[in-house]
């Protein structure tokens, strides 16, 4: 679902990850990557934490990553 003048309606996938895509970069562009944050799950593999924290620096600029897996 995509909001659209306030009103929700389907998406196709490629359309959403396009506005998550933009959204992400748009925040990232304007206020820095100090301004987005990534949290991973102690369920994931250590190797999808390992994707989620290598996107996090290089695509999106942030160190802001944590996991509930620490506690």
């Amino acid at each position: 679902m995509v909001r659209d003048g306030g009103v929700l309606r389907p998406a196709s996938w490629d359309e959403a990850l396009d506005r998550a895509a933009d959204g992400l970069r748009a925040t990232r562009d304007t206020y820095g990557g100090e301004a987005i944050g990534v949290f991973s799950c102690s369920k994931s593999t250590n190797e999808m934490n390992f994707v989620a924290q290598k996107l996090a620096r290089t695509a999106l600029g942030t160190n802001n990553i944590d996991s509930c897996n620490r506690t």
